[in-house]
């Protein structure tokens, strides 16, 4: 297993992480737990093949996963950096201390190696994290509770700079894959700049994992879309390291491979796929570029977001993942804002649009798509 430093942090990391929000379950709805006796043993094999970082969170698993990874790290905790997060962003200082607290005795730990502002965006930091959460979270760390202050990120290219540029963060979590590059700039900058560059979602949250004849072609053959979706991630060199997402023995086993497999990418076979990459980004891009430029709604309707799912599903044809992520806006803290049938044609934001879509029309018909069956 290859490892490498984590920012300036002193942390010598593997380049794959244990990503901990996709255990196997039991039961079901909202008594659902996880499978202690499959998720635990996956966990300590990973551990045992050289995995030495695990991420988890409040919410993962029905706020669960924090429970389990607590359990599975008897034995193996000072050898292995643990990251969790932290999601509020409210006023009242008592529930975020509350949050942390938790996580400690979920996790049966003193400290966290990497406590994360889950979920950042330009907005947060300016309007919540900068006037209040800072003074919380580094009052934990002078506490030794926190021993790196880091954070989550979901934003676009600027902000990811700008908040870089505060020179609060040590590490930042962040989205990034084959179909998903938009913040390449950004990570380059945050390498730059000494951070510590976390991918999560490096097989676009199971997306290049469903079939697809159109993704098939970008890797050209060369091994499953799963294993060139991760390898094309390990290739950047502004990223410290890939989180998956593990629900299997296998997974773990095949992702471990994956990422001792020194041959990597040639140079020929990143240029080819880049090249077939950006030719359907240029495809995508005629429906919405995801510049953001929309927001805000009034009605908070996750607008670049929806779009996103919709034309990676017709572009790349995944459409029961694009579904699957589709569902989970709203509903959970990392897919924040509402679907698209809470549009009320206000049409505020179709002025701002440099592409002059007929917003409104174009989420009916992707909430009408994204919650069926494709045909």
């Amino acid at each position: 297993m290859e490892y490498r430093n984590l920012g300036q942090t002193g942390l010598t990391v593997s380049r794959l992480g244990f990503g901990a929000m996709r255990f196997p379950m039991i039961g079901e709805g909202e008594s659902a737990v996880v499978n202690r006796e499959h998720a635990i043993p996956m966990i300590h094999r990973a551990f045992e093949r050289g995995i030495n970082y695990i991420d988890t969170a409040r919410g993962y698993c029905n706020q669960d996963s924090q429970r389990a990874v607590g359990e599975a790290l008897e034995g193996w905790r000072d050898k292995v950096t643990v990251s969790t997060k932290n999601p509020y962003f409210g006023t009242d200082e008592k529930e975020w201390w509350t949050n942390l607290e938790n996580s400690l005795k979920r996790l049966r730990t003193d400290y966290l190696d990497i406590y994360n502002l889950h979920a950042v965006n330009w907005k947060i930091y300016t309007e919540d994290v900068e006037p209040r959460v800072w003074a919380w979270i580094r009052s934990a760390y002078d506490q030794g509770l926190v021993k790196h202050i880091c954070c989550s990120f979901h934003d676009e290219n600027d902000a990811l700079i700008r908040i870089v540029d505060t020179g609060r963060f040590e590490s930042v979590t962040l989205q990034y894959n084959m179909i998903d590059r938009r913040l390449e700039e950004g990570i380059a900058y945050a390498h730059e700049k000494g951070l510590g560059v976390v991918v999560m979602g490096p097989v676009g949250g199971g997306r290049l994992a469903e079939p697809s004849d159109i993704i098939r072609e970008v890797v050209g053959g060369r091994g499953s879309i799963p294993e060139m979706a991760l390898k094309f991630v390990f290739a950047n060199p502004h990223v410290t390291m890939a989180l998956s997402g593990m629900s299997t023995m296998e997974q773990v086993d095949d992702n471990v491979r994956i990422a001792n497999d020194e041959s990597g990418l040639y140079s020929g076979q990143m240029t080819d796929m880049k090249s077939h990459l950006e030719r359907l980004k240029n495809m995508a891009d005629l429906y919405c570029t995801g510049c953001g430029y929309c927001m805000p709604c009034p009605h908070e309707v996750a607008i670049p977001r929806i779009f996103q799912l919709y034309n990676q599903a017709r572009v790349y044809d995944i459409w029961e993942t694009s579904r699957e992520a589709y569902s989970q806006i709203g509903e959970v803290e990392w897919e924040p804002g509402n679907k698209a049938d809470t549009c009320v044609s206000c049409r505020a934001c179709e002025p701002k649009c440099p592409q002059h879509i007929s917003i409104p029309e174009q989420l009916t018909e992707a909430h009408t798509i994204l919650t069926r069956n494709h045909e």
